[in-house]
Formats: C-alpha cells, sequence, structure tokens
C-alpha cells in the first residue's frame, strides 16, 4: 500500500507547498532569516529599534464563517480574515505585527483551494507589514470530509514596554470612539448562519433586498483590519485602551480593558446599525439583548480616549477618512454591578 490509498497525496501537497513559498515570500522583511520549509521559522528582532520590546502573541481562527466560504467557492477573503482578526488582536495592546504563521488543515488536499486561502493571506499580511514566515497544511482523511477545511492563525507583534496598552489608564471622564466594521467580520456565524439557511430558508446566491446584497456576499464581507488607522495615534499615545469587538459583542470585549472603579456609558442610539443585523434580528425573532450578545452590531473597534485628545484623534481619523462615532464615555463604576450602562436604543 502507498501512503495515497489511505487518501493522503504526497505530490499534491508538494505543489501547494510550492505555491505557499511564493505567496508567502512576498511579505518577507528584512527580518526574515531563511524561508519557507524549515522545521521552524526565523524572524531576527531589529534590537536596535527598540528599547524595552515587549512581544505580544495570538491566536485565532475564522470559526463557522468557514462554511459560508465553503459554499460560495470562494476562499481568499476568509484567509484574509484570519489575518486581519488576528492583527487587531494584537493592536489593542499597542503592538505591531511582526510575524504571522498559519495552520490550514483538509480532509483531501485541494491546491486550489490552498491557494486562495494564501493569496488572501499573504495581501492581509503585506497591507499590515506583516511577515507570513510559516505555518502547517495537514491532509486529514477521516476526520474531515472532503471539501471541508479550519483555519487557525498565530501572530507575533512588538510594543515598547512604556506603551504597552493594559487598560489601567482609563479613567472617568475619557470618551469611547466606535471604528466601524464591515459587517459580522469573524464572529456569530453560528446564529446567522441557521438564521439564513435554515430559518429563512435561502441559499448563498439569493439577494435579499433588506440587505441590498446577496447574502452569501454580505456574509463574506471581509474583517477590517484596523492597524493603518490607528498606528500614528498609538504612536502618540493618544489613546487610554484598546477594545476589539469580536465574539460576545461589547458587552464581552469592552469590560476586558476596564480597570477596577470605572464602567462604560454607551448610547446605543449613537450608530447606524449595517443592515445585515437588521435582517438577522427580523428573521430570527432575536431580542436586542440577545442581537447586543451574539454581534458586533457594526462597531468593529473602540477606543477610550482622553478628553484632551479627542480632538486630535478625531481629526487624525478624518484626515485618514475614517468613519467613526461617539458612542458614549468612562465613568466612575462599582466593582460589583455592571460594567456597561446603556442609553437609547438600538437602530433594529
Amino acid at each position: 500500500m502507498k501512503y495515497a490509498d489511505a487518501g493522503v497525496n504526497i505530490q499534491l501537497a508538494d505543489q501547494a507547498k510550492q505555491t505557499i513559498r511564493h505567496l508567502a515570500s512576498r511579505t518577507f522583511t528584512s527580518s526574515v532569516l531563511g524561508g519557507i520549509g524549515g522545521f521552524g521559522a526565523l524572524f531576527a528582532l531589529d534590537t536596535k529599534k527598540w528599547r524595552e520590546p515587549v512581544l505580544v502573541s495570538s491566536a485565532d481562527g475564522v470559526g463557522t464563517k468557514l462554511r459560508v466560504a465553503i459554499a460560495m467557492g470562494v476562499h481568499s477573503t476568509v484567509g484574509a480574515d484570519l489575518v486581519n482578526h488576528c492583527v487587531n488582536d494584537i493592536l489593542v495592546q499597542g503592538a505591531r505585527p511582526l510575524f504571522f504563521l498559519d495552520y490550514i488543515a483538509m480532509g483531501k488536499l485541494d491546491p486550489l483551494v490552498v491557494e486562495q486561502l494564501m493569496d488572501g493571506m499573504s495581501r492581509a499580511c503585506r497591507k499590515a507589514a506583516c511577515a507570513l514566515i510559516g505555518g502547517e497544511t495537514a491532509e486529514l482523511p477521516g476526520l474531515y470530509a472532503p471539501g471541508d477545511y479550519d483555519l487557525a492563525g498565530f501572530i507575533v507583534g512588538v510594543v515598547e514596554r512604556k506603551k504597552l496598552l493594559t487598560g489601567k489608564n482609563v479613567k472617568p471622564g475619557d470618551l469611547l470612539l466606535a471604528l466601524p466594521s464591515a459587517g459580522l467580520h469573524t464572529n456569530g456565524y453560528s446564529l446567522a448562519r441557521k438564521i439564513v439557511f435554515e430559518t429563512a430558508g435561502l441559499k448563498p446566491a439569493a439577494y435579499v433586498p433588506e440587505v441590498g446584497n446577496k447574502i452569501g456576499a454580505e456574509l463574506l464581507k471581509p474583517h477590517l483590519c484596523y492597524a493603518p488607522a490607528l498606528q500614528g495615534i498609538l504612536a502618540r499615545g493618544w489613546v487610554s485602551a484598546l477594545a476589539h469587538i469580536t465574539g460576545g459583542g461589547i458587552p464581552g470585549n469592552l469590560p476586558r480593558v476596564l480597570p477596577a472603579g470605572v464602567r462604560a456609558q454607551i448610547d446605543l442610539s449613537s450608530w447606524p446599525v449595517p443592515p445585515i443585523f437588521l435582517f438577522l434580528a427580523k428573521a430570527g425573532k432575536i431580542e436586542p439583548e440577545e442581537m447586543l450578545r451574539s454581534f458586533n452590531l457594526g462597531v468593529g473597534m473602540i477606543l477610550v480616549v482622553p478628553p484632551e485628545r479627542a480632538k486630535a484623534v478625531e481629526a487624525d481619523l478624518k484626515r485618514r477618512r475614517e468613519k467613526f462615532y461617539r458612542i458614549g464615555r468612562i465613568e466612575r463604576g462599582d466593582a460589583a454591578r455592571a460594567r456597561i450602562v446603556y442609553s437609547g436604543a438600538l437602530q433594529l
């Protein structure tokens, strides 16, 4: 017997590796040592650029958004989603990305799908000035059905210790600015898919007038990367904290950067909720509180800004043509009570 008899095609794996080498090499910086294919990836930190560097790492996946990508036969967008999610996760601690590694697991290796995924990853890495230096592509028959795959990413970044964002500087009076999301980003898809494809009985190619788009294309809208918009603001130390709004929505993420003794006051009517969320709420008969816990509702990143820096931050965002909304402020709070209080009503 040969390995191929068990469902693993080494020749296809070698073909995929050649594609990966080509696409990854486009992201290499002068700090990357060697190339793709070693047992470990090598990266030399430029110690002349950093006085007291702190490395920041994170790992994440795309989740069941992959089911939409598989149904649509479009895979480059979720490759970019993976990178952008990871970049945002370390951005909230003030870090800029250094390098990224991926993990792709498939039931049956498909070089065309691998190429699309890697193309999306490499493009996103280049935009974020992040080197894609390694990873793993695994063919796992019996664990994944043919056509199915999973995707995970691992990122390492760096920040000067004195510029590390931990939330400890958040104080009453700080303002909350929201940067909009492009849609669901990479969270809430188990619920969204159940509503769209089971409850509403739609096909990915179905056009939904209330959304103004084909539902599959709407669900595949990219997870935005906020690093380019915020690098200058972070370099100047103009924010007290950042919160990446992912799984759990605002209630599950903003409290992670709030120190003891404060709470966030948020006006739910202060930003426009994208139509896709209105459609999901109506089609799934979901209560506003559940929507708030399940989805980002159009908010991808929250900036906590000292009041004396607010004009400068807003001017910088306007100069970069970035949309933003003032959605609330930080108040004194009791640790025994809610970390977030709401006013207004969601525009659902």
